[in-house]
């Protein structure tokens, strides 16, 4: 079996970044550190791509920019927007450049990393998302170049640089949010599951739930997208249902205006009948009517938080991974009400 930087990295006693530093004589490496990486290299008789570490000598002071794979969606989100500019704003103050690497499936932006990475064009990359099993996420890991994620690590958690918001606390305020109205029947609308945000949301929802002593319902967590027609037609049979939820949390705004139009073209009336709780907080929320009672995040925050780390770890390479939680907020808009009265039960009496 080939010997890889990982394997040296443990020999040496240093991180895979410091490895990969070492290979391409970065000069934030100290010279001791250095040497002990080169004769771990020795004993294990790992050989370097000296091509690409004679260009990444040069210091491009570059950072890229990984969105996820999409033909579309990731493009009209404008939670990346706000998270690029924070990038961008730290990027200016501190003379580095970033650039931003996109594509419609993983094959294609694995390619555009893999190119940047063996011919020295990043000092290291910014993930925007954070999902299951990831090969993005896994190549970056396995060649031990420098990289952050932007969402939580969901293997390497000890080894991995992340800013988060605690998004089980956030799923879980909005359910209880919602049970402070006098909702029962509390629903989770999310789109894809691999996402470990969505998952993270979710389980704080029916954390909130249990511990209200309220049924977690399954039929009442639904993924869909704006493009799925089954999604489409689940969730209308669950509005539909004699026992529909009266609360729904939708896990970011632009799947919570799809929601919106769904009520209308099936007549039910938010907040009266139905009350939506979504995520983000970002123009869609102030756009929509009702606007929509959304959790912010603080995307811009999520953005600069991750381009400080990202800086802090190419010039003092022997930091230890770092784990950042941004805080966020609830900004209460036009889009949930109290029930009227509530059954001796817990049941919605005034609306069934």
């Amino acid at each position: 079996m080939p010997v890889t930087i990982k394997d040296v990295a443990a020999l040496a006693g240093v991180s895979p970044s410091t490895v990969s530093r070492t290979c391409k004589d970065h000069p934030s490496i100290s010279r001791q550190t250095k040497e002990k990486v080169r004769k771990a290299m020795d004993i294990l008789g790992y050989e370097p791509n000296f091509q690409a570490s004679s260009l990444a000598s040069q210091n491009s002071r570059t950072i890229g920019i990984i969105l996820p794979p999409s033909e579309r969606e990731t493009y009209e989100n404008s939670f990346f927007l706000e998270v690029i500019r924070g990038i961008s704003l730290l990027c200016n103050q501190k003379q580095y450049i970033n650039t931003v690497i996109t594509g419609k499936d993983e094959e294609e932006i694995l390619k555009a990393v893999k190119t940047m990475a063996k011919n020295g064009m990043a000092e290291g990359f910014i993930v925007l998302y954070s999902r299951e099993k990831d090969p993005i996420i896994s190549y970056l890991f396995d060649e031990g170049l420098l990289y952050v994620l932007v969402g939580k690590a969901f293997r390497n958690a000890n080894q991995t640089i992340y800013v988060d918001n605690d998004n089980v606390l956030a799923g879980r305020e909005a359910a209880q949010y919602l049970i402070s109205l006098g909702h029962r029947r509390i629903a989770y609308l999310s789109g894809d599951h691999s996402q470990l945000f969505v998952g993270d949301r979710k389980a704080g929802c029916m954390l909130a739930l249990t511990e209200n002593g309220l049924p977690v319902r399954q039929e009442y967590f639904i993924e869909a997208s704006i493009s799925s027609e089954a999604g489409r037609c689940q969730l209308e049979a669950l509005l539909k249902s004699p026992e529909r939820p009266t609360g729904i949390i939708v896990s970011d705004d632009i799947l919570a205006t799809w929601l919106e139009r769904l009520c209308t073209d099936i007549g039910i009336q938010i907040p009266e009948e139905l009350s939506v709780v979504s995520f983000n907080n970002s123009i869609f929320a102030k756009l929509t009517r009702p606007q929509l009672t959304s959790v912010d995040v603080h995307s811009l925050q999520l953005g600069t938080e991750a381009a400080a780390q990202m800086i802090s770890h190419i010039e003092n390479p022997n930091l230890l991974a770092t784990k950042t939680i941004v805080p966020h907020h609830m900004a209460e808009r036009e889009s949930c009400r109290p029930l009227p009265c509530t059954g001796a039960h817990g049941d919605e009496a005034s609306l069934l």
